[in-house]
């Protein structure tokens, strides 16, 4: 079993982080299984997501996941309701990381682990958003597959290969930074343009009604 050093754990929690703005339960569930085989030595605050419980259910919700993110509407829909799940997971799992270490350590992980997921949660519901305005859905799995690559490379790096993963990372991080204000003037006409449609249907509706309508 490889044990862990200091640079695999930075961009193990970095990787963790980005990852589970994008696939929580992929996370949990590659991390887990990483850990249940014996490949490496898990911090010890991530071992309990190899327990066989949590790994049953991280799988299931990974199952549930992987089809919901297919699905363009649905993708959106799943996207909104995780908001306020992967964002303090990321910075949980990032902290976790760190849990052995002294306290600076695991909030300062916690803190850029958070704002990772963040950054990466954003950024993928705003693009899945645009995208969904195709009315081809292949446009629509290209990127859910892509997601779920991206995820495991990710991964992979932070653990095989923790230089080439911060690297990855930091071009990651300046692609949000510029993409994010482009997505969210698109998102932002799209619900002012929906917001107006509704506007000019209701009165519309309401006008059509006779006086002795009920």
């Amino acid at each position: 079993m490889e044990k862990l050093d200091t640079l695999q754990l930075i961009a193990l929690a970095a990787a963790l982080g980005w990852a589970s703005g994008i696939r929580l339960y992929a996370v949990l569930f590659i991390v887990g299984a990483l850990g249940y085989l014996g490949w490496f030595d898990l911090p010890e605050h991530l071992t309990v997501l190899s327990q066989p419980l949590v790994l049953g259910a991280s799988g299931f919700m990974l199952f549930v996941e992987f089809f919901a993110d297919k699905i363009p509407g649905v993708d959106t829909l799943w996207d909104l309701a995780h908001t306020l799940v992967r964002i303090p997971a990321g910075a949980a799992l990032a902290a976790s990381v760190f849990g052995d270490s002294p306290p600076a350590w695991t909030v300062a992980a916690a803190i850029v682990g958070g704002t990772l997921a963040a950054g990466s949660h954003f950024a993928k519901a705003g693009a899945r958003m645009a995208i969904n305005t195709s009315p081809e859905p292949f446009s629509n799995w290209a990127a859910s597959f892509g997601e779920d690559l991206l995820v495991g490379v990710l991964i992979y790096l932070a653990l095989a290969h923790p230089v080439a993963l911060l690297i990855v990372l930091a071009l990651l991080l300046a692609l949000t930074i510029w993409l994010l204000p482009k997505l969210w003037r698109f998102v932002r006409g799209f619900i002012e343009r929906i917001a107006r449609w509704f506007g000019a249907t209701w009165p519309a509706k309401a006008e059509s009604r006779g006086p002795g309508d009920v």
